[in-house]
């Protein structure tokens, strides 16, 4: 799971405590990423979130810019995620849970751009910034999601031993859920990437992000 630190040969049960003090530097540096990353970000985007909420003011006046959500964290820890407002207000007034389709009659039209290109989860980053969230892993779900797909899929849980992530492999390969073969394809990604997490993967999955600013395939 974590980085390799030496090739020292342990004696009987040393090999224990190499892999713990290694998830345990493994864990610093992803904090420490999460922090320089997220920071430098804030300062990049910034201006982008500043004209995006501009845009939904103006198609949409009567509504807030950002849209909150409580979803399930590290160790099933719920918090509140923010995402730009692409929808009208009141688009779930009617109480039931509805995932995004294709040409989404809830979504402001101006505003499908940034669904597109997903500039509507840069305000996830101050989600980051406050410890609740990770540049990479597993999506975050609603409590009432998860809590129907833990007892569909087995192992589903198993996504909390990790901080959410803003992207991960699931998103980078799996794209949106459709179905519960998606969903059941995204937990298997989702439990392959933390059982091979290292600083190289962290890596090639940031740099592999920037190909989803222009998803052909975003709701």
């Amino acid at each position: 799971m974590p980085e390799p630190i030496t090739m020292v040969m342990v004696g009987a049960g040393g090999g224990g405590v190499l892999l713990e003090v290694a998830r345990r530097q493994f864990r610093m540096f992803k904090e420490i990423l999460d922090l320089i990353g997220g920071g430098i970000s804030a300062m990049v985007f910034f201006p982008v979130i500043v004209l995006c909420a501009i845009m939904i003011k103006i198609a949409d006046p009567e509504g807030p810019v950002l849209y909150r959500q409580v979803r399930v964290g590290l160790n099933g820890r719920l918090f509140t995620i923010y995402k730009l407002r692409t929808m009208y207000v009141d688009a779930e007034a009617h109480g039931r849970i509805q995932r995004a389709g294709e040409d989404d009659p809830r979504v402001i039209p101006v505003c499908r751009w940034m669904r597109c290109s997903h500039v509507d989860e840069l305000p996830q980053i101050f989600n980051i910034l406050r410890g609740e969230m990770s540049l990479v892993g597993p999506r975050p779900e609603r409590p009432e999601l998860f809590e129907d797909l833990c007892r569909d899929l087995p192992n589903f849980e198993h996504r909390l031993a990790v901080k959410p992530g803003l992207t991960g492999l699931a998103q980078i390969q799996n794209g949106y859920d459709t179905d519960l073969d998606s969903i059941r394809r995204k937990l298997e990604m989702d439990l392959k990437y933390i059982s091979n997490m290292s600083l190289v993967n962290e890596f090639k999955l940031l740099f592999a992000t920037f190909a989803k600013f222009r998803d052909q395939g975003a709701r």
